[in-house]
């Protein structure tokens, strides 16, 4: 639950993505201002803060047609099988399951996971979402939709 900023001089669109893709809940390109710098760390510290008052107590385990997903681990459990699933795609996956047959907005999942919706933040979340699918694909009955504009819906498997 360590929040993670890239402080990087790359800043080709492949390598925030990748930035994004490998974890990151920032990524900070240079030249910067410090008071950029500062506001940037207080807002991840803040949200890391939140995270875990949030998640003392709630629920851990939720099941999704032949899947169980497990967020204290980070698991997808599946027939005896388990895949590792990173922070991002374990929080999204939490919140389409408390969600489940609702629109999840694609601006709440970006300012609460990224901290912005920006567009680039926008194409990581899709590619969350497509990494989502394929790790959900075994059961056919699951579905992850896309709303376009608006968000993303987790239906069936129930």
């Amino acid at each position: 639950h360590t929040p993670v900023l890239f402080l990087t001089a790359r800043s080709a669109v492949n390598d925030v993505v990748e930035g994004f893709e490998l974890g990151a809940n920032d990524y900070l390109k240079k030249p910067f201002g410090m008071q950029e710098l500062i506001v940037r760390i207080k807002a991840l510290v803040g949200r890391a803060c939140m995270y875990r008052v949030a998640g003392e107590g709630g629920q851990t385990l939720y099941r999704i047609g032949n899947y169980q997903l497990d967020t204290r681990r980070q698991i997808l459990l599946y027939e005896g099988g388990e895949q590792e699933l990173s922070h991002r795609e374990t929080e999204i996956l939490r919140r389409l399951c408390q969600n489940r047959d609702c629109v999840v907005s694609m601006q709440d999942i970006l300012l609460d996971l990224w901290g912005d919706d920006s567009f680039f933040n926008q194409r990581s979340l899709h590619v969350f979402i497509t990494k989502l699918r394929h790790k959900l694909a075994k059961d056919p009955s699951i579905r992850i939709i896309n709303v376009r504009g608006v968000g993303y819906k987790l239906v069936g498997g129930i």
